[in-house]
């Protein structure tokens, strides 16, 4: 295996493990990524006023879509992030259609 092919990698997000295909240089960043959301998951349903993963999901990714713009806005994003971002998001929708399945 080469250092780009990928592996799978699982990430816990509220309570439920999803795998990722992940190049394994890239492993560290992606299980931040899913620190990240799952805390912010985690906030969002600790408040009570949002019920439902599916909601839950929505509102952390408009929060975290949020940050980013902000970050554009201010000059403190870099077009790499965004590419990753993009491609880290694909993959974590690959992941959850699979699991729908």
């Amino acid at each position: 295996m080469s250092e780009r092919d990928p592996a799978r990698v699982s990430v816990k997000i509220l309570d439920k493990e999803y795998f990722v295909g992940c190049p394994p240089d890239e492993r560290n960043a992606l299980l931040e990524s899913a620190e990240y959301l799952n805390k912010q998951m985690r906030d969002i349903r600790d408040t009570g006023k949002v019920l439902g993963g599916e909601r839950i999901a929505v509102m952390a990714a408009l929060n975290i879509a949020h940050e980013l713009l902000q970050q554009r806005t201010q000059g403190g994003a870099s077009p790499e992030l965004g590419a990753r971002l993009k491609l880290l998001r694909e993959r974590v929708e690959t992941a959850l259609e699979r699991r729908q399945a």
